[in-house]
């Protein structure tokens, strides 16, 4: 018989908290828990046992190799917690992501999407061995609940008779091989489709994008290879220019229909640009009233030529109300060059009111255009320059360039110029 002390300490003890949390409360810890802390949580008391197996939201990563005895042969431990997965889960699985990109090989995962299209998925994520592009299996295209899909690293081939994934409002495709055309009609038949990221390294004809409900694209590749045909409520774009002549590129034409484009972003660092000036296009016109804020990263304004060409994008959007430029200075050793901006001196910013110079370092072609900018900007409230490179030059240096900006004219009487750290 248990003495009465004893059997006060125990009438004392405090309930089993984590038999008494709510199922809903459970599932939340379960899915901020890598796949094989979740697993484990099934001895914590009869309540938690096989509770993952009804988790909604599964992610399999390299969290799940942990010793170096996995990793021996990580795809054999694969194949045995997909079959696990197949076996023991219950009910819908409506997001799923699988990250085994740094597989020497992807195993055969048929199966496992024809199982992940009985059970509803809505979010899939898919990010393969980046070594050997892996050729997705025609049950992917069966997936009809799909909202979200993520493909990274693979071969793609809808079949003939896929329709397109009705329900899809975001797709992001990087580094998956498929024709130009195919990728057309996929993009046609998400006839929902909102948000679109591409990052196609093999563009072999021009695509058009035609996409009546899309708001935000953003593509990494030739951008000379892409019209964005039909898409009247875009509002925000990113293109970054690959190995293609930025000069070459047919700005008129890659922006056909964008009436809505109010964010714009272009980067052209792994651009080429023609070495010499008097046999460089020109440049074919072309105007985005719409468009208030634009990025411009990784322009190398040292370069006359390129600080031109910047010009030349700014000015092709008069209603222009947020300006950042993010200067690249390659080598610190090279001779500068002076543009004359003269024939600029009549050119009106309306609508500027904020301007931001990211990496200033304090360069002739720096402060010139600092200077247009403030001198025919009438509405500009605020230019803001990122110090942080400048701080590496000497304190006289520093001063001088402080005094000569603060000697530039302003056409705004509201306009401040502020220095961050």
């Amino acid at each position: 018989m248990m003495p009465p002390k004893r059997r006060k300490y125990c009438r004392s003890l405090p309930p089993d908290v984590l038999s008494d949390l709510p199922d809903n409360v459970i599932d939340v810890i379960l899915m901020c828990l890598p796949c094989k802390d979740a697993v484990r949580t099934s001895i914590l008391s009869k309540k938690w046992r096989y509770h993952w197996c009804r988790l909604t939201k599964l992610t399999l990563d390299s969290s799940l190799w942990v010793t170096k005895k996995d990793l021996l042969n990580p795809t054999v431990k694969f194949t045995k917690i997909i079959y696990q997965l197949l076996s023991l889960h219950e009910g819908p699985i409506t997001k799923f992501t699988l990250n085994i990109g740094f597989l020497e090989n992807s195993p055969d995962i048929g199966n496992f999407i024809s199982f992940l299209s009985r059970k509803d998925i809505q979010h899939l994520v898919l990010d393969l061995s980046w070594k050997m592009l892996y050729k997705l299996p025609s049950s992917l295209f069966t997936c009809s609940q799909l909202r979200h899909l993520t493909l990274r690293n693979c071969l793609m081939h809808p079949p003939s008779a896929f329709q397109g994934f009705d329900m899809l409002t975001s797709l992001e495709l990087c580094n998956v091989k498929i024709s130009s055309v195919l990728l057309e009609s996929l993009i046609s038949r998400c006839r929902v489709l909102t948000r679109l990221i591409l990052n196609i390294p093999e563009i072999l004809s021009i695509i058009e994008i035609n996409a009546p409900m899309l708001r935000s694209f953003n593509f990494r590749g030739d951008i000379s290879f892409i019209c964005l045909k039909n898409v009247p409520l875009l509002v925000k774009v990113s293109l970054a220019g690959d190995d293609m002549r930025a000069e070459n590129l047919d700005f008129a034409k890659v922006f056909e229909s964008c009436s809505a484009l109010e964010h714009l972003r272009l980067d052209f660092f792994n651009a080429m640009f023609y070495d010499d000036y008097d046999e460089a296009p020109t440049r074919r016109p072309f105007v985005l009233n719409s468009v208030k804020r634009f990025y411009l990263p990784h322009i190398m304004l040292i370069d006359s030529y390129k600080l031109s060409f910047a010009l030349f994008l700014i000015r092709s959007l008069p209603c222009l109300e947020y300006l950042e430029i993010q200067v690249y200075n390659e080598d610190d050793s090279g001779t500068e060059e002076s543009l004359e901006l003269k024939h600029l001196s009549n050119v009106t910013f309306n609508h500027l009111r904020e301007v931001k110079i990211e990496l200033f370092t304090g360069r002739t072609s720096e402060m010139q255009l600092i200077k247009l900018l403030l001198a025919n900007s009438p509405v500009l409230v605020r230019m803001l320059i990122d110090r942080r490179f400048l701080d590496d030059e000497p304190l006289d240096t520093r001063l001088q360039v402080f005094a000569e900006i603060s000697k530039f004219s302003h056409a705004s009487p509201k306009a401040e110029v502020v220095y961050l750290d």
